[in-house]
């Protein structure tokens, strides 16, 4: 798959080169390119920004130094300009955007861009919750690493993302590790039991629970579905939360 980035801060996304999105850089799953707008720019100040026609606070990002750069680039895919009015990033979103062969992704900065740049990219709004950041340089890297744990070979081979928190419709339940005990503290008998069965129905009712407790909306989506594979007994425990 190949992200294309359009930012005024290019050294911001060196982190992709860390860890799981670095490997799969190195074996050519994900191939990233970063360009810096301000290269593009006409001003000879440097600039990329300007007063807002109409008044107001800030300043708004130009539409020539974004255009010149995308062009310049040959970029091309889905554009999604990262901004907190856009539609919400969610598991579905991310899946949906990880069919994609080539996807370019425009930060923005000060109070947004100029308008006739998101309409002559055909740009899609995305945003990663309902607050305000200094940039769209983290929430495109929480969008580049949600969408790439959809891409074949990202993951380990034993590794699921449909299987994680939230994609499968519940939080995660608790882990644990060695040591057995540590200050007092103890790791839940079932775990240490090697019976498989109970191991999955505890960590399904401890999703439950948690699930109940922190994403009430989840929860909600989660009993609305048929679960048809539950045994008698799963279904007693799953109409405790109804």
């Amino acid at each position: 798959m190949k992200i294309n980035i359009l930012t005024i801060f290019p050294e911001m996304f060196e982190p992709l080169r860390a860890s799981m999105l670095g490997r799969a850089m190195e074996n050519g799953i994900i191939e990233v390119s970063v360009t810096d707008i301000r290269d593009y720019t006409l001003d000879r100040h440097n600039r990329v920004d300007d007063t807002p026609y109409g008044g107001g606070a800030g300043m708004v990002m130009q539409v020539q130094p974004i255009l010149d750069a995308f062009r310049a680039q040959g970029y091309g895919g889905k554009v999604l300009y990262m901004s907190p009015r856009g539609e919400m990033l969610s598991g579905r979103l991310a899946h949906d955007l990880a069919q994609e062969e080539e996807i370019t992704i425009l930060c923005g900065h000060y109070e947004g861009v100029d308008q006739r740049a998101l309409d002559a990219l055909e740009a899609k709004e995305v945003s990663i919750g309902d607050y305000v950041l200094t940039g769209g340089e983290l929430p495109a890297m929480v969008l580049i690493d949600t969408v790439a744990r959809f891409l074949d070979g990202v993951l380990a081979s034993e590794e699921s993302v449909l299987d994680e928190s939230v994609y499968s419709g519940l939080l995660e339940y608790p882990q644990y590790s060695k040591p057995r005990e540590y200050e007092g503290m103890g790791v839940p008998e079932v775990l240490l039991s090697g019976n498989h069965k109970e191991i999955a129905r505890w960590r399904w009712e401890q999703s439950l629970e948690l699930t109940a407790e922190r994403r009430p909306d989840l929860m909600k989506e989660y009993l609305d579905k048929p679960h048809e594979e539950l045994t008698r007994k799963e279904r007693a425990v799953l109409d405790k939360y109804r």
